[in-house]
């Protein structure tokens, strides 16, 4: 059967230099053995799956898998699954969002001013200080003397993020990882001025590379404890993917009710259909 598809870059409004996602659409009755397949296949660190929703609360489901395993939430494979969901004609219920269903729960997307989309960020379901044991392992598998690192924090939103902060962007900049084996987020503050706020890299073993280009999820969580910590008071844009060569910004922000807001521009790539 041929399915309509798309590969979105996200986080980018230029294609190639953000993340991009393999968006599989009408995929009703597929197995997840054939969608854990072609996740394989794609090699991408997101392929998703759009499903009809199982509540009336939301416009449509989506299934999000690594090439390894399925995730209950993913940032990027939202909005490159919403782009593609709004560029082949769908239509929210409410026209001032649309309402995604994964296994997270519902998560709200909205159009992100001056272009792209944004996600509300789901709740963290582990936050809490490192303990001790666990910032001499980050450290080991970082690379780093524990002195360097300034503050480290569960920061799980589904994905399974522990947050570790340090000094600068250089210093994020500079790290060469050892061994991944948990899902390791990585920030530092640019100068004052600088047109970012701040560097982030991503580390897991859940995808091939090892380290994600751009990832929504991650500064979904990262700004949460920004926020909540004062190390940010206002909207701040998070840069990322610079060592691989990408330019991934990322828009983050909190309304009044504490809700944090993940956004970036989305760009179709390819568009045609796939034998599934």
């Amino acid at each position: 059967m041929r399915r309509a598809f798309q590969q979105v870059d996200v986080f980018t409004a230029r294609p190639y230099l953000g993340n991009p996602v393999a968006v599989v659409l009408d995929a009703d009755g597929l197995s997840t053995a054939s969608m854990r397949r072609f996740a394989a296949w794609t090699n991408l660190s997101e392929t998703t799956f759009v499903l009809p929703p199982t509540t009336p609360a939301a416009d449509y489901r989506v299934r999000i898998f690594t090439p390894t395993a399925e995730l209950p939430f993913a940032g990027h494979p939202t909005l490159g699954t919403c782009h593609a969901w709004l560029a082949t004609g769908g239509l929210p219920r409410d026209g001032g969002r649309i309402v995604q269903e994964c296994d997270a729960g519902l998560i709200t997307v909205r159009r992100d001013e001056p272009s792209g989309l944004a996600f509300a960020a789901p709740p963290l379901l582990r936050y809490e200080p490192a303990d001790a044991e666990l910032l001499l392992h980050l450290a080991e598998v970082l690379r780093l003397a524990p002195t360097d690192i300034v503050a480290a924090q569960w920061v799980d939103n589904g994905p399974g993020w522990v947050a570790v902060l340090l000094d600068s962007a250089d210093a994020v900049l500079a790290l060469r990882p050892g061994a991944v084996d948990l899902a390791v987020g990585v920030i530092g503050p640019h100068p004052p001025g600088a047109a970012a706020a701040f560097e982030v890299r991503a580390f897991t073993p859940q995808i091939a590379t090892v380290e994600d280009p751009v990832t929504g999820s991650l500064n979904a969580s990262l700004a949460t404890w920004l926020f909540d910590t004062g190390g940010v008071q206002d909207a701040y844009t998070a840069r990322q993917g610079t060592v691989l060569g990408r330019e991934g910004r990322v828009r983050l922000s909190r309304t009044a009710d504490g809700t944090v807001w993940v956004g970036g521009d989305t760009v179709t790539c390819i568009r045609g259909d796939v034998a599934l």
